[in-house]
């Protein structure tokens, strides 16, 4: 859930004046998005309590959850496939995928590509065998309607740090409008990479129909999960 500054105000019954006051000097976290202050429920809830802040009683209450999640297939079709992207070493190749990447236009890819390098400075996302999942740690900063996976196919392996220490070749790159679908898409990713035939597809940097008929095949495995509406 994104909270403008007007919401936190609110929640927190303090003025905005304060809010903007907190957050200039590093006490409240927040994001910065085009311009505008962007705020995680969950982290605000959390410093109010640390802080023993009296809330309002919205903070506190669990809306309940009507968006279904999304399939790979579906995210990777909004995402897209792309072959042969150049990049002499990490810090390049992330700036031309995410030169790459369907975002909307009030999205600042610079802001974009420098959370995507720090996400990797902190922890390689190599996940072994020649693959990587880059991703900004919260995908709050995003502010994306739907989500996206972008797979991308390097033009040359990239020593990525992965912990199996070889180069990287293929990345996944997912952009999620909120924590929970970013982690449905990560765990289901990871599930789909330990199928045989959709591993080898991908190491052949097989065609787009083949790719995408591997994902629907190892997706029909899963438990039933209703179609992200298209936004």
């Amino acid at each position: 859930m994104q909270l403008t500054v007007k919401d936190v105000a609110r929640l927190l019954n303090h003025s905005e004046k304060t809010i903007y006051r907190w957050v200039r000097q590093g006490l409240l976290p927040a994001y910065r998005i085009n311009d505008r202050y962007r705020f995680n429920r969950a982290e605000i809830l959390d410093w109010a309590a640390r802080r023993k802040l009296a809330v309002a009683r919205e903070l506190l209450e669990e809306k309940p959850v009507s968006a279904p999640l999304p399939s790979i297939s579906d995210s990777l079709e909004a995402g897209g496939i792309f072959y042969r992207v150049a990049g002499e070493e990490r810090s390049s190749v992330l700036h031309a995928v995410v030169e790459l990447l369907h975002l909307p236009s009030e999205v600042d890819r610079d802001a974009l590509r420098e959370a995507l390098v720090a996400r990797e400075e902190m922890a390689s996302t190599g996940i072994g065998e020649g693959v990587a999942l880059p991703h900004v740690r919260n995908p709050i900063i995003l502010s994306v309607p739907r989500p996206l996976v972008t797979l991308c196919f390097l033009e040359r392996p990239i020593d990525w740090g992965a912990l199996d220490r070889q180069p990287v070749e293929v990345l996944f790159t997912l952009a999620s409008p909120e924590t929970r679908v970013h982690l449905h898409l990560m765990s289901r990713l990871a599930f789909a990479l330990k199928d045989a035939a959709f591993r080898d597809a991908i190491r052949r940097q097989a065609a787009r129909e083949e790719i995408f008929a591997a994902v629907h095949r190892v997706e029909a495995t899963f438990a039933p999960t209703p179609a992200f509406p298209h936004l």
